[in-house]
């Protein structure tokens, strides 16, 4: 019988570069390692496969790869992606919603987050019914700031049950004649 442990996500608080102590790619005096390999030239495959196969052992690449994203960061190989690799998702960044992250927030860690994310982490604390000062602390705003986005998402979800269906579907158009049951789809 085989067990599967889901594990949470681990992400880095802001700030913190303690993940670098694990990485593969720190040289030791057992493990040598090349940081040119990191940053070959786009004809350099046996670079790039060297180190995209040393990526691929480490134990913190998610945090590496999160590290160069939010900083940023297109140089090199990072998180096991050539800059190539991971120019779609620097363009993506911005829109990234992880609710890994969200949640990883809301327990207090000290997570850097997106604007979709942050309104996430907004409306989760509101449901969860966390204070405005617990929220003003886990995002780092004012108390004040938290009373109004608190308001927001109360207006927003008042105004979502307000709102009529804009997704029906108009009824079919006759010249004055009945219609019959032959005239309505069947439920499938």
């Amino acid at each position: 019988m085989t067990t599967t442990t889901i594990s949470s996500a681990h992400h880095r608080s802001l700030g913190d570069h303690t993940w670098q102590d694990e990485a593969v790619c720190q040289s030791t005096e057992y493990n040598p390692v090349d940081p040119e390999i990191f940053f070959p030239e786009p004809d350099e495959t046996a670079k790039i496969t060297a180190a995209k196969s040393l990526c691929g052992q480490c134990p913190v690449r998610r945090a590496c790869l999160d590290a160069a994203l939010e900083n940023n960061d297109t140089d090199g190989i990072r998180g096991g992606l050539t800059e190539e690799e991971r120019r779609p998702l620097h363009e993506k960044l911005a829109h990234r919603l992880d609710y890994s992250r969200v949640n990883a927030t809301i327990a207090g860690r000290d997570v850097h987050l997106t604007k979709a994310e942050r309104r996430a982490v907004v409306q989760a604390a509101y449901r969860h019914g966390l204070t405005e000062q617990r929220l003003a602390w886990l995002l780092k705003i004012t108390e004040e700031h938290a009373q109004k986005l608190y308001r927001e998402t109360r207006r927003a979800l008042v105004h979502r049950d307000l709102e009529p269906a804009t997704n029906t579907i108009p009824p079919p158009v006759t010249d004055g004649e009945r219609l019959g049951r032959v005239d309505f789809g069947t439920a499938a």
